[in-house]
């Protein structure tokens, strides 16, 4: 007994020191494997905006954000280890927080013992939640290098289910829900938005110094001028030659973005009464915070322009 012992520590050492070893060149080592994580995580990401537990059929007497939330944080140490056995037993930890809730709801509600018609979709709602880094990668990773005797059981089990979870999830779409079909567009559609003038703000919020300053803090530089734009309270005799260049380059660049930002929201057909109500405001949030930032970056770029 303590010989076998021995001889399981030590293939459990070898199967980690080799994969930690290895692992540049076998984690997410083709083009394929990258493009798959890509797509996947800017899908959930479109999904976390507006997919709620009802969505996916899940009662409410299963509905536990506390214990979900737990699920949720040990899905995502996924890629804190090089090891296949360590990444699957944080599917193994996740997936046994959502099996224990389901068993004490069922033994203290007398309802039918959970299967995996229930434990499925907490599954698919979790791991939307998570978005773990690099799924389908690390999935991958897993069912090629953990040795295959130990791919039994629960761990297969488990690993099965987060597999299914992400074929579902990547051909989501409207008939997979219980949703209607022009909600759910329109929910993408606006979903889609709401990423983008994300994307943008953070893009427009960096600095020509290299940090990403706060709104709060561009606004109190704003304040401590008296005035919202440089220009706003100079005379046309106060222009020089030299500004005119700086200033037009700063105009256009406002207009321009001001004026694809507006097409773009008046170009979706969205209907405001179909969307639940915390996407609305994510997208008015993102809209508004975004027209923010151009406009405010194209203040400092005419302020630029007054230095002399």
């Amino acid at each position: 007994m303590v010989q076998f012992e021995h001889c399981m520590l030590f293939h459990k050492g070898l199967e980690k020191y080799a994969m930690t070893k290895l692992f540049n060149r076998t984690f997410a080592s083709s083009s394929e494997d990258v493009k798959s994580d890509q797509e996947i995580s800017e899908k959930i990401h479109l999904l976390q905006h507006f997919v709620r537990p009802e969505h996916l059929d899940i009662p409410v007497i299963f509905q536990n954000e506390a214990s979900w939330l737990i699920a949720v944080k040990e899905l995502q140490k996924i890629n804190s280890s090089r090891a296949p056995r360590e990444k699957l037993l944080c599917i193994l930890n996740c997936c046994r927080v959502i099996n224990n809730l389901l068993l004490n709801v069922s033994m203290s509600t007398d309802h039918i013992p959970a299967g995996a018609d229930d434990f499925l979709p907490v599954l698919i709602y979790v791991t939307i939640k998570a978005n773990p880094p690099q799924l389908h990668s690390n999935l991958k990773f897993i069912q090629l290098f953990r040795r295959q005797s130990k791919l039994i059981s629960e761990a297969a089990y488990y690993l099965t289910n987060l597999i299914s979870a992400e074929s579902f999830i990547m051909a989501l779409d409207a008939n997979s829900l219980s949703i209607g079909e022009n909600e759910f567009h329109e929910s993408m559609q606006a979903a889609r938005l709401a990423e983008a003038a994300r994307i943008g703000s953070s893009t427009t919020s960096t600095s020509s110094t290299g940090h990403v300053p706060t709104m709060r803090r561009c606004n109190e530089d704003i304040d401590t001028r008296g005035r919202k734009y440089p220009y706003m309270e100079a005379e046309a005799e106060d222009l020089t030659l030299e500004d005119v260049p700086k200033l037009l380059s700063a105009y256009k660049d406002v207009v321009t973005k001001y004026s694809m930002l507006r097409k773009a929201v008046r170009g979706l057909s969205l209907n405001e009464e179909t969307l639940p109500s915390i996407l609305r405001e994510d997208l008015a949030n993102c809209v508004l915070q975004q027209l923010e930032m151009t406009e405010l970056e194209g203040s400092n770029s005419a302020q630029h322009g007054t230095g002399r």
